[in-house]
């Protein structure tokens, strides 16, 4: 009863937006709270596949190269579906396209609790994957449209939503998964139900400015970078570049760091979760403090400062003891994930034509070199040790020093086509 009641009061209140702030340029907070809620959702059912990884080790007698695999199919998944899906809502949007991608998500989550062998795991994750490359590149959008400008902020609001929901994953497994098995993953059917409600009455606000933008579409202006070419691709491809590092060294933790810390420091399962759970809530933060000074301060030197900024401390991780491990992924995960928001929101403003197309491919590209850090990680710590991993993905965060070829939009000159 408690949650419809809070149903119909976001409902008003959206109606409420659509009327009175949307139509102008003020941010709409209901609805950024209410896709950011949506992405918990989301984000919470994607990151079960992580968090239950000693499970399944233990469940079908499986090697770090299977459990990179897995990872590998699951984000390839989730990644080479999403430009195209952006391209595709570029020219027709779809206002209720997070639910088809959430039954998606919901029907992987149903196979991967009854699982009879590795090859339905994959098959599981493949439509979790697929679930996320749908929601992802619309939601985005959505998050555009109602930022009133405040396009970092924006991003980062609709970016803690999944950060917190992937944090909490790792909790939530340990509590109702690990000590009673595979098949209560059903719990979480119950997310994904209450997540479509939301995107349902998401969908309706996307609808209706969708409407209202065609009524007026002869008013509708787009500001164009006064870039050439050859500079708007090339900071691109230094953009991808950065996103590579970020996520080929987030693949390292979300991954394989539960199987670290039980293996250097001889914890349960229980007390790995809680350690990663560490590194994924300084994640959620980083996002929304990342996304705030991207605005202020311009998004240049935050993209700068996180990727770079991170590597003291991801050099020292390797050598420390528990107690300061506990300390450093704490810091590497805030610093690293401030620079995603604003990642982003440079790649919309070198195209903002293609918002859509943006969105996926960097959210696409992430996911994917997350996929292709896990598989070969996965690898590499079968033929070597999972702690010597560590040690040389240390140094993935010094290629951030290639983010001073990046123009600084604030000084760019943009022309209203």
């Amino acid at each position: 009863m408690y949650i419809m009641n809070e149903l119909l009061k976001l409902r008003r209140s959206l109606g409420y937006k659509i009327n009175r702030q949307s139509l102008s340029q003020h941010t709409v907070y209901p609805i950024l709270l209410a896709i950011s809620f949506g992405h918990l959702c989301n984000d919470l059912l994607q990151a079960v596949v992580p968090a239950i990884y000693p499970l399944l080790k233990d469940n079908y007698n499986l090697n770090f190269a299977q459990i990179g695999m897995i990872t590998f199919c699951f984000q390839i998944s989730s990644s080479l579906l999403q430009p195209l899906v952006g391209a595709y809502t570029d020219k027709n949007p779809q206002p209720y396209s997070q639910i088809y991608g959430m039954i998606s998500t919901l029907l992987g989550v149903i196979l991967l609790a009854f699982a009879p062998s590795y090859g339905w795991i994959l098959t599981a994750v493949i439509l979790i994957g697929i679930g996320s490359s749908i929601f992802h590149p619309e939601s985005s959008r959505v998050s555009y449209v109602a930022s009133g400008g405040k396009r970092s902020l924006a991003q980062s609001i609709f970016q803690i939503g999944g950060n917190t929901g992937t944090a909490l994953a790792p909790l939530l497994i340990a509590w109702i998964v690990l000590p009673k098995g595979q098949q209560y993953l059903l719990w979480f059917v119950a997310i994904a139900m209450l997540a479509q409600f939301i995107f349902y009455f998401i969908g309706n606000w996307y609808k209706r400015m969708l409407n209202y933008t065609i009524a007026n579409k002869k008013k509708k202006k787009i500001l164009i970078p006064q870039l050439s070419c050859f500079r708007v691709n090339s900071a691109i491809v230094v953009l991808l570049l950065l996103i590579f590092s970020k996520y080929f060294y987030v693949a390292s933790i979300s991954s394989y760091f539960q199987f670290y810390t039980m293996e250097k420091f001889g914890i349960s399962e229980i007390q790995a979760q809680v350690y990663l759970f560490y590194f994924l809530i300084a994640v959620a933060l980083g996002t929304l403090i990342g996304g705030f000074l991207g605005d202020k301060v311009g998004r240049k030197y935050i993209i700068w400062f996180s990727v770079l900024g991170a590597a003291p401390f991801t050099l020292l991780l390797p050598y420390v003891n528990l107690f300061w491990t506990g300390v450093l992924i704490v810091l590497i995960g805030f610093i690293l994930s401030s620079a995603f928001p604003s990642i982003l929101v440079y790649a919309q403003e070198l195209l903002p034509k293609k918002i859509g197309m943006v969105s996926g491919l960097f959210y696409g590209f992430a996911f994917g070199m997350g996929g292709l850090g896990s598989a070969v990680l996965g690898w590499w710590a079968d033929h070597t040790s999972i702690e010597y991993i560590y040690s040389v993905c240390a140094y993935l965060p010094l290629l951030g020093i290639i983010a001073i070829f990046l123009p600084n939009m604030k000084k760019v000159h943009f022309k209203e086509e």
